[in-house]
């Protein structure tokens, strides 16, 4: 995880989205353990009440289970269910403001693919020269 905090969220907040990166990324698998909330309050100096918080969002949102005494688990199913959400969300909010760019800068699908195809692989080489 990352040690920076934006000032536009609650670090509470930024806690859980981080967990959720890492679960949509791979990095935490489903049946993992998360970090310990003390571990985490540690090594980013927060309050372990605030790491809690975002920790129990996880666990309301029924992508992480408390097991007492041992911790705090991915569930089953966590990384299916986020890229659900996390497409509709895409769709319904970022998706319409990036529509609207395209539009208003007349790029068109094959611009797009071109372009976006050269940047989405770093450290690889660009063939389309060749």
């Amino acid at each position: 995880m990352d040690p920076q905090w934006d000032d536009s969220l609650p670090i509470y907040r930024q806690l859980r989205d981080r967990v959720v990166a890492m679960i949509l990324e791979g990095v935490l698998k489903e049946g993992d353990a998360l970090p310990s909330v003390r571990s985490v309050a540690a090594d980013f100096r927060v309050n372990p009440l605030t790491v809690l918080k975002g920790y129990q969002e996880l666990v309301d949102e029924q992508l992480v289970e408390k097991r007492r005494g041992l911790g705090m688990f991915v569930n089953i199913g966590a990384r299916k269910a986020l890229m659900k959400d996390e497409r509709q969300r895409f769709l319904e909010d970022e998706w319409p403001k990036v529509l609207a760019s395209i539009q208003r800068l007349g790029l068109c699908a094959g611009d797009l693919l071109r372009d976006g195809a050269v940047r989405t692989s770093p450290g690889e080489e660009d063939d389309s020269s060749n």
